[in-house]
């Protein structure tokens, strides 16, 4: 795949880019290196410093970089803006907070000296230069919920970005170089997947981040794995929905729609199964379908749309078939089922809902990545739990219930990183996120994702043999 920024809604190519060759990666490689070995003394309020000084270059760049990101994947300006928005928020937050988090641990007094200690303490340093793999979908807040933590954490970043969003990639290396912070420190690396091996091999790298589909996900881990480098994966998802009888309908109709479409469609933690109890079944139905077939699609860039195309050709050709798979196995479409009138450039796609979803079809274990619900009735709690679970994925889950009982079922039973009760799923940089299954492993933000590219060092001192 070309290093390329082709518009999504025209189809056009705008700017191609030239890809690092051996002698490029290793220059990175060894800028990196250097860095780490000096930016590891900083001390956290210089860190915060530089990371706060990043944040309010980012909020005067939110226009700007939001239209990039709308140009280059699709996403409608007005949720370009709101991602920019959230990565300011995402740096504050650990500017403010990574001095806490990163605190020195003092276990209780009586287990140290069990150990025979005098004392002792847990203490986090950071590990060196991190790799990350990120994807098209949140170009910006994928990367800078990786960022902030790490170089907070006294790590130093390289950004393999997606190949269809370079420039929002060389953006960032701009941004965090006009903040301040060291030569070295936050890298892009113009590069195509398969020069990512011999990038994680190297032992200048010490560890993988990557966020993206499954079989890269399984590449980077098996690398990792024969190097024995730390990985955190966030891969795909296929979250459930549930809606129980003590809803209140019309809020999770709204929510509904907006956690279906969010992103055009294509979230990993998008909720893309919507699991109903049968005696809410139909109107929950007939109104999430008529606020589906209401969305307006179209140019990103208008303030009126609200589902623009998918960010790539393949990836419409990859929705059309697993629709078209549901609809030859019995599946009711509902609305939508294909590319809209009228727009003939692009890569559009309509707002669709099928019903009687069957475990035969694809689409039923497969991600639809893209504006694709599906709908299944179900007659009690324990068949909406074996239908949520019946995925090999595990990245998040909504329900609506206002019944304790059945929301301490879920918090017990689901099998998925995070569990939303009447509310949509969102990432915050206050907590943690992440999956299980094939959705991956390991947790980004909050405290927990921080300290997943820490060395946890404990330090231990003997007593005093004249005490």
């Amino acid at each position: 795949m070309p290093i390329a920024t082709v518009n999504p809604a025209t189809g056009e190519t705008l700017r191609t880019f030239e890809e690092l060759g051996a002698d490029g990666i290793e220059r990175r490689l060894a800028a990196a290196a250097a860095a780490f070995r000096r930016y590891r003394t900083t001390d956290l309020p210089e860190r915060a410093r530089l990371m706060s000084r990043a944040a309010d270059l980012l909020e005067e760049d939110q226009e700007a970089v939001a239209r990039t990101m709308t140009t280059e994947m699709g996403k409608p300006l007005a949720a370009a803006r709101a991602e920019a928005a959230k990565c300011v928020k995402a740096m504050r937050w650990y500017a403010g907070h990574a001095e806490i988090l990163l605190a020195d641990e003092e276990p209780n007094e009586t287990e140290v000296k069990d150990s025979g200690a005098a004392r002792a303490r847990v203490h986090y340093r950071p590990l060196g230069a991190v790799l990350a793999v990120m994807p098209w979908n949140f170009p910006l807040w994928q990367v800078i919920r990786f960022a902030a933590p790490a170089l907070m954490a006294g790590n130093v970043g390289l950004l393999k970005h997606a190949s269809n969003v370079p420039q929002t990639a060389l953006y960032l290396e701009d941004l965090f170089g006009r903040a301040g912070y060291p030569e070295g420190c936050f890298q892009t690396l113009l590069v195509g997947s398969r020069a990512v091996e011999g990038i994680l091999r190297d032992p200048r790298v010490a560890a993988a981040t990557l966020t993206g589909s499954e079989p890269a996900g399984r590449s980077v881990a098996a690398v990792a794995g024969d190097e024995i480098k730390k990985t955190v994966l966030e891969l795909g998802g296929s979250d459930p929905y549930v809606v129980l009888p003590s809803a209140d309908l019309d809020r999770a109709v709204r929510t509904a729609v907006t956690a279906r479409v969010q992103n055009n469609g294509q979230s990993c933690i998008a909720a893309k199964r919507f699991i109903v109890h049968a005696d809410v079944y139909d109107a929950f139905a007939e109104r999430f379908t008529a606020r589906m077939a209401a969305l307006t699609v179209g140019d990103p860039m208008a303030d009126t749309t609200d589902v623009g195309p998918l960010a790539s050709e393949q990836g419409r050709a990859d929705l059309e078939e697993l629709v078209d798979d549901a609809v030859r196995l019995g599946a009711t479409v509902l609305c939508g089922g294909g590319r809209p009138a009228g727009l003939t450039r692009g890569w559009f796609y309509e707002p669709t809902v099928l019903a009687w979803i069957t475990p035969e079809m694809r689409i039923h274990r497969e991600e639809a990545f893209g504006p694709v619900a599906t709908l299944y009735r179900v007659n009690g709690l324990d068949e909406a739990v074996e239908l949520a679970n019946d995925t090999p994925f595990g990245l998040s889950s909504n329900v609506w219930t206002r019944d304790p009982a059945e929301q301490e079922r879920f918090v017990r039973d689901i099998e998925a990183g995070g569990v939303f009760f009447n509310g949509m799923t969102a990432s915050h940089p206050a907590l943690p996120f992440g999956g299980v299954k094939r959705s991956g492993y390991g947790r980004e933000l909050s405290g927990h994702g921080i300290r997943e590219f820490c060395n946890v060092t404990t330090v231990w001192h003997g007593a005093d043999p004249d005490e």
